[in-house]
């Protein structure tokens, strides 16, 4: 098993798809010509051209409407939002019409369409370019919506996307493409809609994903020094939730604490809450946590973003309080 990059991970998964199926192309702007921000598109013009590799005019509606248009017409398009933030310029094609047509249909056609998007918090990218929406599309039936946290699930939650005939929001966490770590040789897919169980534990389980993974092992090495010993859930896949591993585990350590990095506020963290709440109520011994942003746009002000970050320290104290 080889160590790489997030970015590299994701420049195999296409590679790979585009030699299988001659339908999968990509389409965004300057991954032709730099290659994408990320380097994840880096040699794919060369190697399958600039008819498979397409440069776009700055125009989101533009790009994600041309994706649905070519899924429809037969192809495999992968999409690049470049940032995750510009999706709201075009989110008239994706939860109006790429997340609906399959139903309005009948089931006779599908939208086999991938909208790769990156996302989070880098260093002083402000209130526009640092936001984490994932929250928005786990609300609009007829979406399917992954977030990986290392390399290997990058490359295979990609990969599955690709092959999926529905469409697919493939949110990656920029801070995430330098991360290296191991992947499988060979074929190598990991399926939509089960999370892994990345530690397993007694005492609470925590449920995190994409970058905030890290926060928690983190947070999970502080708590060691105290005696506690969290089971920790990635779960790859935000829509659909893997309901049967969170309740599975919450069964077993009685607490739950949920993390990531976006606004806590109608966050993924809260379906989750709700859905322990109403499937296992009875398994809990304490009140349930959640670690997420506050509820304001993202500070451009080093010292200010700062303190908007979930932060190891802050999961921590919180769990570490239910034992006291």
């Amino acid at each position: 098993m080889r160590e790489i990059t997030f970015a590299q991970a994701t420049l195999e998964a296409m590679d790979e798809e585009m030699s299988r199926d001659e339908r999968v192309f990509v389409l965004g702007e300057d991954i032709a010509r730099q290659g994408g921000i990320f380097g994840q598109f880096k040699g794919l013009p060369q190697k399958f051209g600039t008819d498979r590799v397409r440069d776009t005019p700055i125009s989101e509606t533009a790009i994600v409407g041309a994706g649905v248009g070519a899924a429809l017409g037969g192809m495999r398009p992968v999409v690049d939002m470049h940032f995750a933030d510009f999706m709201g310029v075009a989110m008239d094609e994706l939860f109006n019409q790429m997340a609906k047509i399959h139903f309005m249909f009948g089931g006779q056609r599908s939208v086999p369409v991938v909208v790769r998007a990156p996302d989070g918090l880098t260093n002083q990218a402000a209130a526009q370019h640092s936001q984490s929406i994932e929250a928005w599309f786990l609300h609009i039936p007829g979406l399917k919506v992954v977030i990986p946290s290392n390399p290997a699930d990058a490359k295979g939650l990609l990969k599955s996307a690709i092959r999926d005939d529905n469409p697919v929001i493939y949110f990656e966490h920029k801070m995430l493409f330098s991360e290296i770590g191991p992947v499988p040789d060979g074929e190598h897919l990991v399926p939509i809609g089960v999370a892994a169980l990345t530690k397993p534990g007694r005492d609470i389980t925590i449920v995190s994903y994409s970058y905030t993974m890290k926060v928690v092992m983190n947070a999970v090495s502080m708590l060691k020094n105290d005696g506690i010993d969290p089971e920790v859930i990635d779960l790859r896949t935000i829509s659909p939730i893997d309901k049967e591993t969170i309740l599975n585990s919450v069964a077993k350590t009685h607490r739950l604490a949920i993390a990531h990095e976006a606004v806590k506020q109608g966050g993924v963290g809260a379906e989750i809450a709700a859905i322990v709440a109403e499937e296992g109520i009875d398994f809990l011994d304490a009140p349930i946590l959640r670690f997420g942003a506050p509820f304001t746009p993202v500070p451009f002000a080093r010292s200010l973003e700062a303190a908007y970050r979930v932060k190891a320290e802050d999961i921590y104290s919180g769990i570490k309080a239910l034992f006291d």
